[in-house]
């Protein structure tokens, strides 16, 4: 492929997203289902060549990565150390509530029993990229119930540092012994980074902290980058990696690198929205269709009661109880990931996941915008259900 034909293409895909993004602003809504909805739209009329497509892959990667870094650059150590202590058993409940509609609608559409495990995995997984883009569109990143979604998406990390290389063990026929040896580094390597993230971040701020601008965005993204890819390859999520060098930075550092790194993060994570509807084969849909939107349905309701229950132990009032319940709904890129493993195993697994996922990605963020209407309506017809 021509240069040209390079630029023509990634252009064009990122000036549909421009379009998209000045939509959303007239509308007063996050721009997540509509970049989903472009994704869709671009791929069906256009075909993109290898270079363009490869490029657009990557920068989803690294949109999902910055979306990390940036929110863990808004909770100290401490808070996230006091936090997790704190909703243990919310982090349970939403493995309950989560995992078992999957597994079961895997079973009950007769999937092999690894490919229903797998979809349990698919279901019970928040977007921790789109949850935190609606948290940072909407200013809520201060809000009481936001504690309280960023443990639950940071439990379910933990949960897939076990969950993972397991599955990927069991996959490719490893033995017991190869099952434990993945289990034992992928749990080691997220224990050390936590520690070193909790215990020694100030001497990391200290080190990166320079007086030139240039020189720090440079050196917060080559460090973020760099620790992802370490993350990926010891089979922890390279997003948990970033996220923790964005807990470690602090202070000064940590609003500096927050406002050098917005407009990169603005950019890549509308490409990450973007990839998710270009990888959707319409021809697909009609046969996954009807489980998609079954599962969907279900599990928006049991993420939202998670949400719910998680808030209203910390005495958030209802309002934000909504707001943590609809928060937690999308699912995204790990989903797609988890799908993808089994693609050999059982291939309706692919465009199963892909239809489901779309569709809680538009569901979550749009009832989460909504929050002043419905949230009322809500609480009214609980008070009524307790009256009556």
């Amino acid at each position: 492929m021509s240069l040209g034909q390079l630029f023509l293409e990634i252009g064009g895909v990122i000036l549909a997203l421009a379009f998209v993004g000045r939509a959303a602003g007239r509308l007063g809504i996050t721009p997540i289902p509509l970049y989903l909805l472009a994704g869709i739209a671009l791929g069906a009329v256009m075909r993109l060549g290898d270079a363009p497509g490869e490029f657009i892959h990557v920068g989803a990667e690294i949109g999902a990565v910055l979306l990390l870094f940036t929110l863990g650059l808004e909770y100290t150590s401490q808070e996230l150390r006091d936090n997790l202590r704190a909703n243990r058993q919310v982090g349970l409940l939403d493995l309950a509530l989560n995992f078992t509609p999957g597994a079961l609608a895997g079973l009950l559409l007769d999937l092999p029993p690894l490919a229903a495990v797998l979809l349990g995995g698919v279901t019970y997984l928040t977007s921790s990229g789109i949850a935190s883009k609606v948290l940072s569109d909407l200013g809520r990143l201060g809000n009481r119930e936001t504690p309280v979604v960023l443990a639950v998406c940071v439990l379910e990390d933990v949960a897939m540092a076990v969950y993972l290389p397991v599955v990927a063990a069991l996959l490719i026929g490893g033995t017991l012994a190869a099952v434990g040896v993945n289990l034992l580094v992928a749990l080691a390597a997220f224990g050390l980074a936590f520690f070193l993230a909790l215990r020694y971040g100030h001497v990391l701020s200290r080190l990166v902290n320079v007086r030139s601008d240039e020189a720090l965005l440079l050196s917060v993204l080559g460090l973020v980058l760099v620790v992802a890819g370490v993350a990926d390859h010891l089979k922890v999520s390279a997003a948990i990696g970033a996220f923790l060098v964005g807990i470690a930075l602090s202070g000064e550092v940590a609003d500096r690198a927050r406002e050098l790194i917005r407009p990169l993060r603005d950019l890549f994570a509308a490409v990450f929205f973007v990839f998710f509807g270009l990888q959707l084969d319409l021809g697909s849909v009609p046969g996954v269709l009807l489980p998609a939107v079954g599962l969907a349905v279900v599990t928006a309701l049991t993420k939202f009661a998670t949400g719910w229950w998680g808030a209203a132990r910390t005495g958030v009032q209802t309002r934000g109880r909504y707001r943590a319940g609809t928060t937690l709904i999308p699912r995204g890129e790990f989903s797609i990931l988890i799908a993808g493993l089994g693609l050999d195993l059982e291939p309706t697994l692919g465009p199963l996941a892909a239809v489901y996922v779309l569709l809680t990605a538009i569901l979550g963020p749009l009832l989460a915008r909504f929050d002043g209407q419905l949230a009322p309506l809500l609480d009214r017809r609980l008070r009524e259900a307790r009256a009556g």
